[in-house]
């Protein structure tokens, strides 16, 4: 059916066919007319964006299956069905669809030299941003489309933007028209009204920042009357080549950016690795992973006046993304999904998004429409999609830089995880590790998209750590890396938790401690060589990833300075180690229900007890296969000396085989969860704080202020805020809602706000005026 239809287009469009087939006057003429005019029952056949998009294939089964609610489908003959298929698609045939004649080659040196489009536009991530990106412009616009917005930008309001704007519409002449803005202060600002309402404007000034302005600091916006863009200069050849190349830009390929790109500013850099009060550039705030910040404005005396500022809704049940701040501007993220915001009211800049995948292509949390997040570098933002392929966009338009297909070798990839950049390198783990598949760390450079190394979780046969496999689950064991990881800027070592082994609960076929699975792995950076390891669960039978936060902290532990790497894992117990070696210096329970190792020893190696390992019928084993805490975030107070995090008290039947692991029912004992401070130097429990309702709907993490402060999702569905030293709560608000996400802190306007998702919502919260 495809080759038919294919067939068919190709004719019409070669033909130049504009009358309609045959059964067009019996079918479609009622709704439908011909040209890009309708009906008072439907809309014309002919130049609709929302046709330009789909393949002669996709339009023959929208015809042959109609639309819910709508249009009836018709089961025409093949034959019949591949002529008005074709037909309509050539009625709404882009540019890129028709290759127009013309010197692509002349076109493209003309764009970026002598007509000094680049110095508006970009073009696969080569040019500038006073403009909307035109890497995808050939298949968003008609050949007649290009010559009109050339020869006369105001005709159709600008180029479209494939980020900035709907899909289904052209850009409105303010999103890319200049307005003048006077201050009160009585200075003026130049630039794009990227949005606008009735109390403010989020304008994108003409030196490519933006700024962000509440109805109190302007007395003036005057939109300017002519386009920003001029009309095209340039000789009959010089136009003719310009829309040939044009019209060539079909969106950009997968693979590392070809066209040099300068370097990253060490400015940049730092504004990660040590980022200015208020800042918020990584999934963790600091790269240290410790969600312990330094802002205090908000505090244990004024808390109880925190109010909802504003909100925004993204398309998303379930969000589990924290939300990114840097400049005034915050980024949030969904399933394929990222858009930029104003910090102060959550006003949209712009969004970028692509379709989900299914079909079994992506298993796991990625398949359910699982993200965290995403990581900012100078003027780039990194995003990794739910199929495992990492993607920069542009910081101003959003527009697609480059994208990377992450994984080589078969398995049902995704991605969930936030990366993480660390120096001119963004680095990204994969998911899907509950099926088989080999679980790596990909670093790439962040200008353009090429590999500079790889770190595979699970060794090849006669590898170092192949000893710790015995039999064939070495081939496709598992170890996903799906948790953004930790950096330490003064030693220049990132470390990064890894997942379980393949098969979960079954590993007579996997013999061994199964490394690098479970563990934190200590890697140059530069390079992804193995500094050091340390396993948490060796030979893991029960599920228990060690993706966990890894929480890097400076301070005194049992009478010495030291360099600490803190962890509540899992399985059940809390570790400290020093992270510049990787020695063992505590592991102790921070669950009362935990029933399958007795203790950790010296060395750090959990001692077993007898009968907790998984049985074909099924053993009952504490904790739980969701662990006794989970990917959720965590905290370290340097004042309170207090690590905080959320803990659940429940088990499971394991099963060594077919449906691995069953809830364990015990209505005498049922499964508890709270928010618990423990003590560093002991691992003793300091306070906790029970919470009231079913622990699987709770997914909060915690963070820590210098305000004396523990914010964190209760499982009722409320927002709390808890005395650090105590744990008395101060401040709650209701949202309805269970958590999946972690809340984060930030600065705007001179205004501490907290920030977490709720649902499909992000909330920011401050203190009145």
């Amino acid at each position: 059916m495809r080759i038919v239809l294919g067939i068919a287009l190709g004719a019409a469009m070669a033909s130049g066919q504009t009358e309609p087939p045959p059964n067009y006057a019996s079918l479609c003429a009622g709704c439908h007319g011909p040209r890009a005019a309708g009906t008072d029952r439907g809309p014309g056949l002919a130049n609709r964006r929302t046709l330009r998009n789909r393949s002669a294939a996709q339009i023959g089964e929208l015809i042959r299956n109609g639309t819910p609610g709508g249009m009836p489908g018709f089961p025409l003959p093949a034959a019949q069905l591949s002529e008005m298929a074709g037909w309509v698609r050539s009625m709404n045939a882009s540019a890129f669809d028709v290759q127009p004649e013309g010197a692509v080659g002349a076109g493209e040196q003309f764009f970026f030299g002598k007509g000094q489009c680049a110095t508006c536009h970009m073009v696969r991530g080569r040019g500038a941003t006073n403009g909307p990106d035109l890497s995808e412009v050939g298949k968003q616009l008609t050949v007649l489309e290009l010559g009109q917005v050339l020869d006369d930008p105001a005709s159709r309001g600008g180029m479209r933007s494939s980020a900035g704007c709907p899909p289904w519409a052209w850009c409105p002449a303010g999103h890319w028209g200049v307005v003048g803005v006077r201050l009160r202060d009585g200075s003026t600002l130049r630039g794009f009204a990227r949005n606008r309402g009735r109390h403010g404007l989020q304008l994108q000034t003409l030196d490519g920042k933006f700024r962000t302005l509440h109805e109190s600091e302007y007395s003036s916006v005057t939109q300017d009357s002519q386009p920003f863009m001029p009309a095209l200069k340039a000789s009959a050849t010089e136009r003719r080549d310009l829309i040939a190349y044009l019209s060539r830009l079909d969106g950009v390929r997968p693979g590392k950016l070809e066209t040099p790109q300068a370097p990253v500013p060490a400015s940049a850099v730092q504004a990660v690795h040590a980022p200015a009060a208020g800042e918020w550039p990584g999934y963790h705030g600091l790269p240290g992973a410790n969600r312990h910040s330094a802002l205090n404005q908000i505090h244990a005396g004024n808390v109880q006046r925190l109010r909802l500022s504003w909100s925004y809704e993204l398309p998303y049940h379930g969000l589990e993304m924290t939300p990114l701040v840097s400049g005034g501007i915050m980024y949030v993220t969904g399933p394929n999904r990222v858009c930029a915001l104003d910090a102060r009211t959550g006003r949209e800049f712009w969004c970028y998004s692509r379709p989900r995948n299914s079909g079994g292509r992506i298993a796991g949390d990625a398949a359910k429409g699982a993200n965290r997040g995403a990581a900012l570098l100078g003027d780039r933002i990194f995003f990794a999609t739910d199929n495992a392929h990492l993607i920069c966009l542009n910081r101003i338009t959003g527009a697609l830089m480059w994208e990377v297909v992450m994984p080589e070798t078969p398995g049902a990839y995704g991605a969930t995880a936030a990366p993480l950049v660390v120096g001119d390198l963004v680095i990204s783990g994969i998911g899907g590790g509950d099926g088989p598949l080999l679980g790596f760390l990909a670093a790439y450079k962040a200008t353009t998209g090429e590999q500079a190394w790889r770190f595979w979780t699970i060794p090849k046969p006669g590898e170092p750590a192949a000893e710790t496999w015995k039999g064939k689950a070495i081939e496709v064991g598992g170890g996903a890396t799906w948790l953004t990881g930790s950096y330490d800027p003064a030693t220049d070592t990132l470390y990064w938790p890894t997942g379980n082994p393949y098969p979960d609960t079954d590993g007579t076929d996997r013999l061994g401690d199964n490394l690098y699975t479970n563990c934190v792995v200590a890697l140059d950076p530069k390079t992804g060589k193995l500094k050091w390891h340390f396993q948490f669960t060796p030979h893991d039978l029960w599920d228990w990833d060690a993706t966990e936060p890894l929480v890097l902290v400076d301070t005194r532990f049992r009478g010495r300075d030291r360099k600490l790497l803190l962890q509540a894992n899992r399985n059940g117990f809390f570790y400290v180690l020093d992270r510049l070696t990787g020695e063992f210096l505590l592991g102790e329970p921070f669950v009362k229900r935990l029933t399958w190792a007795s203790r950790i020893d010296s060395k750090g190696r959990p001692v077993l007890a007898e009968g907790a390992k998984p049985t074909p019928m099924g053993t009952k084993a504490c904790p739980a296969v969701r662990g006794a805490t989970n990917w959720y975030s965590t905290a370290f107070n340097p004042v309170s000396r207090l690590f905080y995090v959320m803990a659940v008290e429940d088990c499971s039947i394991y099963r060594q085989t077919g449906s691995w692991f069953v809830p364990y029912a015990d209505p005498a004992n049922p499964p508890e969860k709270y928010l618990r401070a423990i003590d560093i130097e002991t691992g003793k429990i300091a306070w906790e704080v029970p919470q009231f309702g079913p622990p699987e709907a709770n997914y909060s993490g915690v963070l820590s202020t210098a305000g004396g402060l523990v914010f964190y999702g209760e499982t009722g569905g409320g927002f709390a805020a808890v005395e650090a030293k105590s744990g008395r709560t101060l401040w709650h608000f209701e949202s309805n809602n269970p958590w999946k996400a972690s809340p984060m802190t930030y600065t705007a306007g001179g205004r501490q706000h907290v920030a977490i998702a709720s649902g499909s919502t992000v909330l920011s919260f401050s203190l009145p005026d």
